[in-house]
């Protein structure tokens, strides 16, 4: 007879762990299966993220970080480095021992919580007496039964069409993280998230990089005051950023990559590199899942079909995260996670997707939440801007980051905020202060009146409120 269970997990990311948590701490008998090998074949709990997106590339953005302050602005401070060098083996080193830390807290985690883990590969099997029997393909093969199926499979890098990723020359995010050596010229397609962060990595470490983008707009989907800003000093860093590309035949061989594209002036270019990163996108992951045997309904992109609350076509199956609509994020599938173990229990769990904060982890960093001013044109509705440069507040020139700016958009007639937006120093870490004032439907008066300590880098997000009433203190 199978193992029985009131809760099975498929998938150990952000979404699913969390889930498993979660509802093991309502009560139930929970299950999480999950693949991830580490380099000795052992279970490397935390999906992607962990292992090799949100995680490694904070931890290499930090270290590539360091590096370029020792080598171009320490002496700003009165600190003479001498003899600077690179051990990129260590740096990579210390990521992976990053890495190994987070997956070991969750295996911690776990155990606290009570959550039996399987590792190994998660498929449905069949639907059988009001459950589902769910295969573990692992190190031996076994059937578990579950009455609630959490779906949390994640997603996979977007290859380019007829140009698969072979983590040697033509790179997705894993690849990206792997580089043994920096490499003279590295090129990126697409100037997403990934791409940009990457590109960040490996230009502070000494690579001529150059992207290339199709859309004609940089970061179309940022605030394009932000943007702009943003583009700005990414150029000014060494960046080389082309728009309007249209990428043609690409080959790769022992010297490298050869790009040929069209630029947006209509001629036929071609880049030599000898890594390229591809950061078109992801979609979402339901490779071996075998959805067909339990009849679980997939729309045209692949992602798994769910309602408003994450409910599928089937009874008692839920799926959550990258695998389903809605922002590729971790938080967001996290969220849901916590959500989705609520619903089971009779609760009331509650996502609101208007106020996800989206966070670039460049240098200056981006990071928004709700609307952007393009959308509320869009929209028509009308609303009142406030901005505040970094470069008048006082923390920021301690610093010596002065790059960016805060900017705040609330409704014209009643102030609520409608949107935050940021470019420069710890951007990810100010706009938690903006999601709950959203969340709260708090008004940008509200954040003017509120005292921030000084000198801080948030009295830049209080003086872009004073600001959408056009009387900012500082500037």
């Amino acid at each position: 007879m199978s193992k029985q269970f009131d809760v099975i997990v498929i998938g150990g990311g952000p979404g699913g762990y969390i889930a498993a948590i979660r509802a093991a701490q309502l009560g139930f008998n929970v299950a999480c299966i999950d693949e991830w090998k580490n380099a000795k074949g052992g279970p490397a709990l935390g999906g992607t993220c962990t292992n090799v997106g949100c995680i490694p590339s904070k931890a290499l953005l930090q270290s590539s970080e360091y590096f370029d302050h020792a080598g171009h602005h320490f002496a700003e401070h009165g600190i003479e480095v001498k003899g600077l060098g690179l051990d990129l083996a260590k740096m990579v080193a210390r990521k992976d021992s990053v890495v190994k830390q987070n997956n070991d807290g969750i295996v911690y985690l776990f155990k606290k919580n009570k959550v039996t883990f399987f590792h190994g590969r998660g498929s449905f099997a069949a639907a059988k007496d009001g459950a589902y029997e769910i295969k573990v393909a692992g190190a031996a093969e076994e059937v578990i039964s579950g009455k609630h199926i959490i779906v949390a499979t994640g997603s996979n890098a977007r290859a380019l069409p007829g140009t698969p990723f072979d983590e040697e020359n033509i790179l997705s995010n894993d690849g990206a993280l792997r580089i043994g050596a920096v490499p003279k010229k590295l090129g990126l397609i697409g100037s997403g998230v990934i791409g940009l962060e990457m590109g960040s990595v490996w230009r502070r470490l000494g690579a001529d990089v150059t992207v290339l983008e199709g859309l004609p707009t940089f970061l179309g989907a940022v605030d394009q005051q932000i943007a702009k800003e943003a583009h700005k000093a990414f150029v000014k860093q060494g960046l080389k950023i082309e728009l309007g590309v249209t990428v043609g035949e690409i080959k790769s061989g022992k010297k490298g990559v050869s790009i040929a594209y069209v630029d947006a002036k209509g001629a036929a270019q071609a880049l030599e590199v000898d890594k390229l990163i591809v950061s078109i996108g992801r979609v979402a992951n339901t490779i071996g899942l075998a959805p067909e045997a339990v009849g679980l309904a997939l729309d045209e992109r692949g992602a798994i079909v769910v309602d408003g609350d994450c409910k599928t076509n089937l009874p008692n199956v839920w799926a959550v995260g990258d695998v389903v609509r809605g922002p590729m994020l971790a938080h967001k599938a996290e969220e849901e996670g916590v959500a989705v173990a609520e619903r089971i229990a009779g609760q009331h769990g509650h996502v609101n997707f208007n106020t996800i904060p989206w966070v670039i982890y460049t240098n200056p960093e981006i990071a928004w939440v709700g609307q952007t001013e393009e959308q509320l044109k869009a929209a028509g509705r009308a609303y009142k801007a406030g901005t505040f440069p970094f470069m008048a507040n006082g923390r920021a020139r301690a610093l010596g980051d002065t790059t960016g700016m805060v900017k705040m958009l609330a409704d014209a007639a009643t102030d609520e905020i409608l949107g935050v937006h940021i470019v420069g120093p710890m951007a990810s870490e100010l706009i938690a202060e903006c999601v709950v004032a959203m969340e709260f439907r708090a008004s940008s008066e509200d954040i003017a009146r509120i005292c921030h300590a000084h000198p801080s880098l948030s009295e830049a997000t209080k003086e872009a409120a004073l600001a959408v009433d056009k009387r900012t203190l500082n500037f």
